[in-house]
Order: C-alpha cells, then sequence, then structure tokens
C-alpha cells in the first residue's frame, strides 16, 4: 500500500507540474493575441505623418479631388474616418495595393490591410503586382510593417489622396494621412461614392 501511495502521490506531481507548464504557455501567447488586435483595429498605425512621399511618386494631373478642396471619407480603415471631412493634401496616380503580412515585430498575420502604393514595394519596377504575387513593404503605416513580406490581396490603378482630417469620433487632428482612393472619396457633405 505504501508503494501505491508514493506512486500516486508522484502522479500528481507530474500531472500539477503539467498543467501548471500548460498555463505558462498560454500566458506567453497572450502577447502576440494583443498584437493581433491592435493590428486589426488600427491602433498601431501611423495616423499621421510628415507627407514626405516615395521617389518616384508622380501627381495626379487631373485628380477628381483637387489639393486644398474638401471631401467626405466613406471608408473605415481606422476608427472616425468613415463621415469625416478631409482636405486634400495630395494627389498622385499610382496602383494601390490591398496586403497581407506578418510584421516583422511579431504577432499574428495583417490580412487585407489599405492601402500601400507601388511606390512603397521594394524593387516594385515599372510594371503594377498582381494578386497572390509576393512583395516586400517599404511602408511604416503601421509598426512592424517595414520590411515585411507580404502577398497582393487586391491592385488598382487610381488616384490615391494624402489628406488631412479630423476624425469623427473626436481626437487630434490628423495630418498627411496616407492613403485613400478615389472612390473612398465623395464631394464634401454627402455620404457614398
Amino acid at each position: 500500500m505504501k508503494i501505491n501511495r508514493k506512486w500516486i502521490f508522484g502522479a500528481v506531481i507530474v500531472v500539477v507540474l503539467a498543467l501548471s507548464a500548460c498555463g505558462k504557455s498560454t500566458n506567453n501567447e497572450n502577447p502576440a493575441n494583443t498584437n493581433h488586435n491592435s493590428h486589426n483595429s488600427m491602433d498601431g498605425m501611423n495616423h499621421s505623418s510628415s507627407g514626405e512621399v516615395p521617389a518616384g511618386l508622380e501627381e495626379a494631373k487631373n485628380p477628381t479631388f483637387k489639393v486644398g478642396s474638401q471631401a467626405t471619407m466613406n471608408t473605415d480603415h481606422m476608427e472616425g474616418m468613415n463621415g469625416a471631412n478631409a482636405t486634400i493634401a495630395g494627389a498622385y496616380s499610382t496602383t494601390v495595393y490591398a496586403v497581407s503580412y506578418s510584421p516583422t515585430t511579431g504577432g499574428e498575420k495583417v490580412t487585407h490591410h489599405k492601402w500601400v502604393i507601388h511606390e512603397e514595394l521594394k524593387n516594385a519596377g515599372e510594371e503594377p503586382f498582381k494578386p497572390g504575387d509576393k512583395v516586400v513593404l517599404q511602408a511604416e503605416h503601421m509598426e512592424g510593417m517595414d520590411g515585411a513580406e507580404a502577398t497582393i490581396d487586391s491592385a488598382e490603378q487610381t488616384t490615391v489622396y494624402m489628406v488631412d482630417y479630423m476624425p469623427a469620433t473626436g481626437g487630434e487632428m490628423v495630418k498627411n494621412h496616407k492613403w485613400v482612393t478615389e472612390s473612398e472619396l465623395s464631394s464634401a457633405g454627402t455620404t457614398g461614392g
């Protein structure tokens, strides 16, 4: 009987240690889950920028929304964008991409991030990329984006805009936000594309 009690006691200790190790593993996974949530909610997004544009980016010759004009945003890349009035800070002709990538800082994969432009991709060349192509990002819209390998989800030749706006949900003015596409804007005071 004494041998069985010792064996049972030893087995209980092994089970307790195994369960405690599982608990520690789960706790270590929480930061990655937090990163995933922050990427999806765009908390890690650099809302404002210096206004610098990538080399080779061409200004749009006849944009629908002229620099200095007002427009209403009809998109929700970030909280407070949809319905906010924006001032056009720049208008450029390029190919715009939605991309999926794993941040260089770790954490969960970011899917269908809008937007990255052709000039923000390493070794972009003249021809636009196609959905499914693998690329390396050279943009800092979000933490962990610059240098990340990405897959092109969609590609569209269009006019992209850099905008200044006050979030519809309140907060600080966002300056030189990159990027909003022409289809995501409407004349100031209207909604819809």
